[in-house]
């Protein structure tokens, strides 16, 4: 696999396929199924998870864990094997599996049994799978550590509002999330790679994502005078052809740094110059270095193009999220991991995706890394992309997704 480590000493010592401890049974991946459909119908969206969280918390004390609401009011964390005596290892630094658990404001628009019973809300990114996911995990990883079987301590992070920028880990980190926490893992749902696999690169998986929102403004008159005015409908269309272009030449082309336009209005009337013009985009970028550069890059092109055609700007550039950069020695520990459950040929490379994503924030802090989780059933040659109404995932992912976080926390001993 190009795009990942290559087989060390670590990796050589990993255990023959399917002699690890914790595999999912057939009693427990039902009722886990049955909880992701529950999720899928009830979704809520950034910083009003109060239903799901309050769900897991509930299943969670069931088992005999002890979750903590975050500070923000919606999310938690609970740790396994933290008590003296319950793992080998227990004052060691954790491993966080973390998942997303907000929800999309788009109808749903599948004819399905467990179809969002909330107008305008919808699963369509997988959240619901990525909670399901490490909420098993973590009912598995409990019982493995009651029989001494955990060799180092785990942290379940279930972190809000993923999808409102610039995210809901920069809060969830504010509320200690990541104390006592070495090494982060996560997953995200793929509606291109197959149920049975994942996706896996070194280095940046994601990009960075930031929004952009540009007013323009001058005096306006009738299109019969334009020389008296500022034309702002030339104004606005010349930033939105042109500023793209200048970014284009001004950061190396294998940074991937681009402005994209989403919206542009201005003007009511076929014959009045406007008064006021208004533009919003994103500016996603590939290199974590260009990135940081980014806002004055863009705030100078824009400014440029604007004094040239006589129009004053105004610009609100609104910080998302870095790429996620996957960490060599986590990327390393998944693969095993997977490959432990269910083969190296169930691990594939991935590339760098354009989409963003708020665990890039975990891993300005501590070391980790996101694999791609496949979803898509087998032998379907279209599947159905995320962030769309009719988005839906081969529920087998689930017990895939619970096993590959399993066998990392039993295998985390030799990578930290």
């Amino acid at each position: 696999m190009n795009q990942l480590m290559s087989r060390g000493p670590e990796a050589d010592a990993s255990p023959a396929r399917g002699t690890l401890p914790g595999a999912l049974t057939e009693e427990l991946r039902a009722e886990l199924i049955a909880f992701r459909r529950d999720l899928h119908m009830h979704p809520e969206l950034g910083n009003q998870e109060f239903r799901t969280t309050a769900a897991l918390k509930a299943r969670l004390e069931k088992a005999g864990l002890s979750p903590r609401v975050l500070d923000t009011g919606t999310g938690l964390i609970c740790d396994i094997g933290r008590e003296p005596g319950t793992t080998p290892n227990a004052d060691r630094p954790m491993l966080a599996l973390r998942a997303d658990i907000d929800a999309l404001p788009i109808p749903d628009t599948k004819t399905v049994d467990y179809r969002s019973t909330v107008p305008d809300r919808a699963h369509a990114c997988g959240h619901d799978v990525h909670t399901t996911v490490v909420l098993g995990a973590g009912l598995v990883l409990a019982d493995l550590a009651a029989q001494g079987l955990l060799p180092g301590p785990v942290r379940l992070l279930f972190q809000p509002a993923e999808e409102v920028l610039p995210g809901g880990a920069t809060d969830a980190i504010d509320s200690d999330v990541l104390e006592g926490v070495g090494r982060i893992l996560a997953v995200h749902c793929d509606p291109k790679v197959e149920v049975g696999r994942i996706g896996l690169r070194t280095g940046a998986i994601t990009s960075a994502c930031d929004r952009l929102e540009v007013a323009l403004e001058g005096p306006g008159g009738h299109t019969a005078r334009p020389h008296l005015t500022t034309d702002l409908v030339t104004a606005a269309a010349r930033v939105a052809v042109d500023v793209p272009a200048l970014i284009a030449r001004r950061v190396d082309a294998r940074a991937g740094l681009a402005v994209t336009w989403g919206r542009l209005e201005t003007g009511h009337a076929c014959n009045v110059i406007p008064q006021r013009a208004e533009l919003s985009g994103t500016v996603r970028c590939l290199d974590l270095e260009a990135w940081r550069r980014a806002p004055d890059l863009v705030y100078s092109a824009i400014d440029e193009v604007a004094t040239l055609h006589r129009a004053k700007s105004q610009i609100t550039y609104v910080r998302g999220v870095p790429p996620v950069v996957n960490e060599p020695l986590t990327t390393q520990l998944l693969q095993n991991a997977m490959a432990a459950r269910r083969g190296p040929e169930s691990v594939e490379d991935t590339e760098q995706s354009l989409g963003g994503e708020d665990f890039s924030w975990y891993l300005e802090k501590v070391p980790g890394a996101m694999a791609r989780l496949g979803v898509k059933p087998v032998g379907d040659p279209v599947g159905r992309d995320l962030h769309q109404g009719d988005f839906d995932v081969d529920e087998e992912a689930v017990r895939v997704g619970v096993e590959l976080f399993t066998a990392a926390a039993l295998l985390d001993r030799n990578a930290l």
